[in-house]
This record gives structure tokens, sequence and C-alpha cells, in this order.
């Protein structure tokens, strides 16, 4: 009887962990950094991407049928657990690398490394979608991905960002992590395809932002989960 209120009590601890993660359903016109993160791995993996756009257009859909029917899925176009788990232990095709990637949104960049903001009045922003649920694309206080809600932070304090996790981390100037302040931006790389993860420098060591499995938090940079995966901060405002 005990044996088996351990193992309970092990898997509810493992679900409930940050790394037990919600691989997102994504099919026909998804869009958002999942779709991004998916292309990127299919074409890691072998198969004909050329927009790395984050929207699930025919290109797409064409890529993950023929990886499904590959790896004997059920044919479907639709991007679930079972795809995403193939998709993880598929090794990448020897000497493919990803090409430069440019992003289709368009924003314009600020005369200066940076613009004049009121940092303050970003983080009071985004503390106030804390809760708000993780929906993939999603870039609304009805749901937000990671890269939308920092985008819609930004966008409510005027300033204007990239929308992708990707595109952010090269927007701005780079910070150390000793010299970062609150309303930085923070990136993650939870994959082999690259920056895939953002949120918002709250201070004191910790960084709110739009958890696929939680919704809208605040966590500490020194997470078990976040901290090997943390690869830089930037700058976006000053002032």
């Amino acid at each position: 009887m005990k044996f088996k209120v351990v193992i309970t009590a092990i898997i509810l601890l493992t679900l409930m962990s940050p790394t037990a993660l919600a691989s997102p359903t994504l099919s026909k016109n998804s869009r958002g950094d999942d779709v991004l993160t998916l292309q990127k791995k299919l074409y890691l993996v072998g198969y004909d991407i050329t927009e790395f756009d984050g929207v699930y257009g025919d290109e797409t859909a064409k890529a993950v049928s023929a990886f499904q029917r590959d790896h004997k899925i059920s044919v479907t176009g639709i991007v679930t657990n079972v795809t995403w788990r193939a998709l993880r232990k598929a090794k990448e095709k020897k000497g493919r690398h990803l090409p430069a990637i440019k992003s289709k949104t368009t924003v314009k960049p600020a005369p200066t490394e940076y613009v004049i903001g009121d940092a303050n009045a970003i983080v009071s922003t985004a503390r106030q979608f804390l809760g708000v649920p993780y929906v993939f694309g999603g870039t609304t206080p009805k749901g937000f991905d990671c890269s939308g809600l920092v985008q819609y932070v930004f966008k409510l304090n005027g300033v204007s960002i990239p929308r992708l996790a990707d595109d952010q981390y090269r927007f701005g100037k780079a910070v150390s992590r000793h010299q970062m302040k609150a309303g930085d931006l923070v990136f993650f790389k939870t994959d082999a395809s690259g920056v895939s993860h953002c949120g918002i420098y709250v201070g004191e060591g910790n960084f709110l932002h739009a958890s696929s499995s939680r919704g809208v938090r605040i966590d500490s940079l020194d997470n078990e989960y976040w901290k090997p995966k943390y690869v830089g901060a930037r700058k976006v405002i000053h002032g």
C-alpha cells in the first residue's frame, strides 16, 4: 500500500514540475512560437521548409504529413503529442544547419540601441496579467504565448518590438546577468532549435513569463528547469 502511495506521489510531482510542459496541438492556420519551433525542427531532421514564419501553412502541413508518414504516425497533418515525441527523438540530418531567419514582422528599429521607456511601468503592466492562461499563438489577455505576452506588455507602454522570441532576442542591446534590471528581457533555449522562450525580468533574480503549463507566472532564473536553459538578456528600454 505504501509503495502505491509513493509511486502516485512521484507521478503527481512529475506532472506538476516545470519540466512537464504540455505539447501544444498545432494544425493548419496555427500561428506563433510553437509553429516556428515546429518548422525549425522539421527542417533540421531533413524536411523541406523554406518559410520560417511561425505560420502553419501549406508547406508546413506538407512537411508534417511527410514526417508522420515516414515515422508510421497517422497522417493527419495535425501535430499532437505523438508527433512532438517523434520529432524530439528524430536525429538531425548531418550537415544541416538553420539558415539565417528573417522575421516577417515589421518593426522600425530604434534610432539608438534602445528606446526611452519606463521600466517600472513595464513590470507593473506585466504583473496585471498574472494568472492569464497560456494559448499558443496568443497575443491578448484572453491567452498569451511567451513572446505574445512580452510584445503586448511593451506595446501598452508605447514600445514596438518583434513578435517572435528569437527575433526579440536580436532586438535591443545584450546585457550580462549581473547587469540586468527590471524591464529587461530574458531568453531561454528549451529545445535544439534555438531561442524558444522569453520573459520579462522583474528583479531579485525573478522573471515573469507565459508558461505553457501554468500560464502567466513568476519564476526564478535559478529554478532547476530554467537555469540551464537560460541563454541571455536584452535591454530594450532605457530611462
